[in-house]
């Protein structure tokens, strides 16, 4: 079955002439799809269902809609969203990729070194970054919405947070670190450690993101925030991001290469791997229970 696709709609877009960067149904679409608009921003579309899990392909997915947008010079911005049919922005990265026994550790450092790649790009991006989360958002999505400059949540469903610890397993460094700039330490640590993923609302009173909008105006609310930001300059806005960010995202960059080595090392310990494999088992009981 084709993976639903779904645009950001007629009123999220209206006025604005959008076209496709892929055709519809490429294989690229399974995990995303990209559409830009003549007002100066693209919309980016996560749509593989069930889940939008981060496996591999999606991160280089994501390379590709990097590349894309940043080296185009009619792209401004970026708008993130989910186009599943359930409440879910992305389940986080594929619990496959981080199960030893079902990967090995050259194509878990190639994992690993890709994604927190995209990561740090997308933080320091020229582009104005908006995301759009509605539904679940743990994990390597919550990372992905951290790096964005701007977070919507829907208000009426959802929770966001970094819960690697529920997994056995830690928080990247990287992403605790990016947690802790925007909220601060004595925060951070409280939701990383209990491996707490607030509500919206709570989500909103610690600075995990910055408003809550009803899920019908998601996208409107997005694109207005996204005009917003473009009306004004960009030399200006991109300069100071520059100098409040590169040097964090050149960081994170070096350091993934090293840091997939030491956490490969981590997810072989017996202990990860029957916290890894409770997850799995728990999992493949949910999907039983619906068939």
């Amino acid at each position: 079955m084709a993976p639903l696709r779904q645009t950001a709609g007629p009123s999220a877009l209206k006025g604005s002439k959008v076209w496709p960067v892929q055709a519809p149904g490429s294989m690229a679409e399974e995990y995303a799809s990209v559409e830009k608009s003549t007002a100066g921003y693209a919309v980016v579309t996560f749509a593989r269902e069930p889940a939008n899990v981060m496996d591999l392909g999606f991160w280089q997915r994501l390379t590709t809609i990097l590349d894309d947008v940043e080296s185009d010079a009619a792209v401004r911005g970026v708008i993130f969203h989910s186009g599943l049919r359930r409440n879910i922005f992305t389940a986080g990265n594929d619990i496959k990729e981080l199960y030893a026994p079902k990967t090995s550790r050259q194509r878990y450092a190639k994992f690993w070194t890709l994604s927190n790649h995209a990561l740090a790009r997308l933080y320091s991006s020229r582009l104005v970054t908006v995301a759009a989360v509605k539904g679940a958002c743990p994990a390597g999505g919550c990372c992905l919405a951290l790096c964005c400059d701007v977070r919507l949540m829907a208000r009426d469903s959802g929770y966001i947070g970094l819960n690697e610890v529920a997994l056995g397993i830690a928080v990247p460094k990287f992403w605790a670190r990016l947690m802790t700039r925007l909220i601060g330490q004595g925060k951070a640590d409280r939701l990383m450690l209990s491996a707490h993923m607030p509500s919206p609302s709570e989500a909103l009173s610690v600075g995990l993101v910055d408003e809550l909008v009803d899920s019908s105006q998601l996208m409107d609310t997005a694109v207005a925030r996204m005009s917003q930001m473009l009306a004004l300059p960009d030399d200006g806005r991109i300069n100071t991001k520059q100098s409040q960010r590169s040097s964090f995202s050149h960081e994170w960059t070096e350091c993934a290469i090293q840091e997939a080595q030491e956490m490969f090392n981590l997810l072989e310990l017996p202990s990860t791997l029957r916290g890894l494999e409770a997850v799995m088992q728990k999992l493949a009981g949910k999907k039983a229970a619906k068939l």
